[in-house]
């Protein structure tokens, strides 16, 4: 029997039977007439060179609905790499590249750090917002639709399939995240299926039923990076700096809007990436450091709803995520053996054991400091402190690409 079974707080779109592409986009295009929609790539430079990207390109340039992409380039302060990117789009049209650590818009970042407002470090966080504020300075969108640049299973369905909850009048979402299995000749997906789920339902456990915790808890892939928001909430959410980017997001959304507003679609029967080493003893790089952020970002918006960190606290959910954790482990064993899939048992417990240090670290550091935050500030509040910010980002924009 297909899956149509909906849980949780938010409506599951799923991918039932015959693929309809041409009428997913025949609709999308009629619509989108009247709700232009904007595609915006959080970009690192180094990607050009990747097989996602390349991928991702060709298939652009065969969908006619989009009213524009705006690549948001982040990773190099290099003119040469930023040209580099520009050629790698050239003749495809309605594409803004946008240098977000170059000398223009840095500039601009500086006037924001004299208003009083923070200058983020550079990085994907930082490359969504600036790709909003874009999209947003131009005046010409209803929606914006985001995915990552190193997507290997890309195609044209993924995408319509994305756009499609929020552009149609008779679904009108104001958020939708995207979802989809992550298995080749083993399970992917291991920071979700070991860290974030687990921890969630430990801290469901640990605290009760919470309604932020219900709502995470919702969604069936909520590290995905695709996702797609409505103009007017777009303005309102802040964005992490970090690698708490999705989860901090959705507890934006849930801030923001009601979970009868917010859906997750099925994108494809299974995805590809490119996947980040464990880093096992270095707490500053890869999965490691991941979920060092996504813990302090779940953490800094659970205690802004009132729960309270302490030490004992800290104990006691690492003692509960540790046995869920483990307990994960063994049913995806099953779920491997059953499929036929590799499994290797010590390395997933190698990984619950790291990111259970990873846990306790991101817990001590926010008991310390609770109030070191990484998120950037919403355009509502840029346009108030800078008034004339967003046109001036359209201008430095057009800028770096004259010059």
């Amino acid at each position: 029997m297909s899956d149509f079974h909906q849980t949780g707080l938010i409506t599951t779109l799923h991918r039932l039977g015959v693929p309809s592409l041409g009428r997913l986009e025949a609709e999308l295009k009629h619509h989108a007439r009247e709700r232009p929609v904007s595609l915006v790539l959080p970009c690192l430079y180094t990607e050009i060179h990747g097989a996602g990207l390349k991928r991702i390109r060709e298939v652009l340039q065969e969908v006619s609905y989009l009213h524009q992409i705006v690549v948001s380039v982040s990773g190099t302060e290099e003119r040469e790499d930023f040209d580099a990117v520009r050629k790698f789009f050239k003749g495809m049209p309605e594409v803004h590249c946008l240098w977000g650590s170059g000398p223009t818009v840095g500039e601009l970042l500086g006037r924001l750090a004299e208003s009083g407002l923070a200058r983020e470090p550079d990085g994907k966080g930082r490359a969504v917002w600036l790709g909003t504020g874009y999209a947003l300075a131009r005046g010409e969108t209803e929606s914006l639709v985001y995915h990552d640049c190193d997507v290997l299973t890309y195609d044209r369905e993924f995408l319509a399939r994305l756009c499609f909850p929020v552009v149609h009048p008779n679904l009108d979402y104001e958020f939708c995240k995207g979802y989809y299995g992550r298995a080749t000749e083993r399970l992917h997906g291991r920071v979700t299926r070991l860290f974030v789920t687990p921890l969630v339902r430990a801290l469901k456990h640990t605290l009760g039923s919470l309604p932020l915790l219900e709502f995470l808890d919702s969604f069936r892939y909520p590290l995905a990076g695709e996702f797609a928001i409505k103009e007017s909430l777009a303005r309102q959410v802040r964005i992490p700096s970090d690698w708490g980017l999705e989860i901090g997001v959705m507890s934006e959304v849930f801030r923001n809007s009601s979970p009868r507003r917010v859906c997750q679609v099925e994108l494809c029967d299974n995805y590809d990436h490119k996947h980040q080493d464990l880093s096992p003893g270095d707490p500053s790089r890869g999965l490691h450091r991941m979920v060092i952020d996504i813990a302090q970002s779940l953490f800094r918006n659970l205690a802004s709803v009132g729960v309270q960190f302490d030490a004992g606290f800290l104990n006691t959910l690492s003692t509960a995520y540790l046995r869920l954790a483990q307990d994960t482990v063994g049913a995806y064993s099953d779920e491997a053996v059953i499929n036929g899939l590799r499994f290797d048992q010590h390395d997933e417990e190698m990984m619950v054991e790291t990111f259970t240090a990873g846990l306790r670290a991101a817990g001590l550091d926010f008991v310390r400091n609770p109030m070191r935050a990484s998120l950037i500030p919403n355009w509502h509040r840029v346009t108030a402190a800078v008034p004339e910010f967003l046109t001036d980002l359209r201008y430095a924009v057009e800028v770096d690409r004259r010059s």
